[in-house]
């Protein structure tokens, strides 16, 4: 028997109407509901499983029993830093050496250690800003205050701007909170980044997997012709959207890059709609640029193996080494 959820908060929506838009608002919130009470789960299939059985909790209970927890975890604690060169033929000179941390899937309420770990771990890197491509909770629905308190202390550990996207684990009442921490929310919005009179602009859309409330059109409405946009995605399912809006380059997460994979990194599920290329690492569709993190922390388990999970320090150059395209 289904147990009965507490439900999200009450918010003001129309501020949230402005910018998402009215109707993707309206949609994502009834998809919401319909998940928190059980209705409609996010896995794939007509029998939702996780509507049934605490799945999180059997994987993990199997993880003990085989032996390999303690192994797991520790590798999930071994917070990697990933240094990558973006090369953007037209990117102003003014921009030479940017340089994005890249956040994603912190899901940071899966383990209490966590924390700690990101916040040592950001003291040691140099960046110009900070991004995050979403899944700041575990749990898909229910209560995510937990998340928050955890979400809050690696937020107030970043001294740069910040800027964030939901994924399919985040309720839109967390906007408020994630923006109260200093985190810039982009709701099919963008926002510039000036330097000498150039600009480099910030892109985000909502989440493109479960609410698929995302809209790369409104999202670089803003945006010259021929000014550089990053675009913030959570899944990189979009790819093929996001090379015909023109974005320069893409940042996105949720795939963890498979978290338990077989060795040499290949991933046994990767959850996203592309090429297996693109559930992690850098990667290049036509004109458009790619960046797949494995994620900052882990979903259902605090379990990785043969997939480290990561910081990733992307920086901008106009040097013209391109990847063979997809």
């Amino acid at each position: 028997m289904l147990k009965q959820p507490s439900t999200p908060p009450e918010i003001d929506v129309d501020p949230l109407a402005k910018r998402l838009g009215k109707d993707l608002l309206t949609k994502r919130r009834h998809l919401q509901a319909q998940h928190n009470e059980g209705f409609l789960g996010q896995c794939r299939g007509i029998w939702k499983i996780e509507n049934y059985i605490d799945t999180n909790r059997w994987i993990e209970r199997a993880f003990k029993i085989s032996g390999l927890y303690s192994r797991g975890r520790r590798n999930f604690l071994d917070i990697q830093i990933v240094e990558n060169q973006v090369s953007l033929p037209h990117l102003p000179a003014a921009f030479e050496g940017f340089r994005i941390l890249h956040m994603a899937d912190l899901h940071s309420d899966l383990d209490p250690d966590f924390p700690d770990i990101v916040i040592d771990k950001l003291r040691t890197i140099d960046y110009d800003i900070c991004v995050n491509t979403g899944d700041f909770r575990n749990k898909t629905r229910h209560c995510f205050h937990r998340s928050m308190s955890a979400t809050r202390r690696i937020a107030h550990s970043i001294q740069r701007p910040h800027f964030g996207v939901l994924g399919n684990h985040d309720y839109i009442e967390k906007v408020a909170d994630l923006e109260a921490m200093g985190i810039q929310m982009l709701l099919n919005e963008s926002s510039a980044i000036e330097k000498n009179g150039h600009l480099l602009w910030i892109c985000g859309v909502d989440d493109p997997v479960f609410y698929q409330t995302h809209d790369l059109h409104k999202a670089r409405q803003k945006t010259g012709r021929d000014d550089i946009s990053i675009l913030l995605a959570h899944a990189p399912d979009v790819y093929r959207e996001a090379a015909e809006h023109n974005y320069d380059f893409m940042l996105s997460g949720h795939t963890h890059g498979g978290q338990v994979c077989l060795p040499g990194g290949i991933p046994v599920f990767t959850h996203c709609n592309c090429p297996r290329s693109m559930a992690a690492g850098a990667w290049q569709y036509k004109q458009l640029k790619g960046y797949t993190s494995r994620g900052t922390g882990a979903g259902s388990t605090a379990v990785r193996f043969n997939c480290p999970p990561e910081l990733t320090v992307h920086t901008l150059t106009r040097g013209s080494f391109d990847r063979p395209p997809n």
